[in-house]
């Protein structure tokens, strides 16, 4: 018969350690990308731009096919001074801006109508997705002939391809909601105004501000081809021209200009979501 030994086993590891010490717990890190790097969004830009300089000082890029960061440079404070690169920033922006506008909000309310009701989604979800199959661009053909060539058929075609993120993203939100915080609501009895502003809003938020940032990069890319359809101003005026003409310094600068107002917008963006969504732990915090 086998006798088992009750008494507590030391591992090598432990033995002669105090009890103290053995109590103590391992620290472990918590599994993750690592530490925020300040400014890390811009490290891959300035790797990029070294690059360029060293490609055109060493003779790798042919000047004629891309003209040197120096040349880039010197153009774009002659643009400057001559207020030319002010004057298609700020109308860019002004287009850019209202086609947003008007593609968050047109967006916001069919995720909504959709989110909350079943009817809704059997009347919006089939046509945004039909929207989302056809690319914005390939409309413009169809929006000339409705609006003409005008500001408000380049407006349109921003909010179109805004529209959609916005929509996909917001809606998922609103559907992934857990549904023990509406039983919850229920049982303590808080009204349908005061349920959406406590619970669904927070819940379809982070969905929204995702969206968000998809529709930033939307926005921008139907900015690029809307100003190349008879423009007489703008960035992409300027990037038309200068391609008359072979200036490739010129295209350079509004393509740089394009790129600045991209980061720029998304680092707003992310901002604006880490600072809303503090609430929520996740592996960029």
């Amino acid at each position: 018969m086998t006798i088992l030994d009750s008494r507590p086993r030391t591992s090598p590891r432990t033995a002669g350690t105090s009890g103290a010490d053995v109590d103590q717990r391992v620290v472990r890190r918590r599994l993750g990308p690592g530490r925020r790097i300040p400014f890390g969004g811009l490290v891959g830009v300035v790797v990029l731009v070294a690059c360029w300089c060293v490609g055109s000082a060493t003779g790798l890029i042919d000047p004629r096919t891309l003209s040197e960061p120096w040349t880039v440079a010197a153009t774009a404070r002659g643009l400057v001074e001559d207020g030319r690169l002010q004057e298609g920033l700020a109308v860019s922006a002004v287009r850019a801006g209202l086609g947003l506008a008007l593609g968050i909000a047109v967006g916001v309310v069919l995720a909504v109508v959709a989110g909350l009701s079943r009817v809704g989604e059997s009347l919006v979800d089939g046509p945004v997705q039909v929207k989302r199959s056809i690319p914005s661009l390939a409309l413009i053909p169809l929006l000339i002939v409705w609006f003409g060539i005008g500001e408000e058929m380049k407006v349109i075609t921003i909010a179109l391809g805004v529209l959609v993120p916005v929509y996909i993203h917001t809606h998922h939100g609103l559907r992934s909601i857990d549904g023990r915080y509406a039983e919850l609501a229920e049982t303590v009895g808080i009204g349908r105004w005061e349920f959406l502003r406590t619970v669904v809003a927070p819940g379809a938020l982070p969905g929204f501000l995702l969206g968000l940032r998809f529709a930033v990069t939307s926005a921008l890319l139907a900015l690029v081809v809307v100003e190349q359809v008879n423009t007489t101003s703008g960035i992409g005026y300027l990037v038309t021209l200068a391609s008359s003409y072979g200036q490739t310094d010129v295209i350079v600068v509004g393509l740089v200009v394009y790129a600045a107002l991209g980061l720029v917008a998304d680092g707003v963006v992310r901002m604006i979501s880490r600072k809303a969504l503090t609430w929520r732990r996740t592996l960029d915090d």
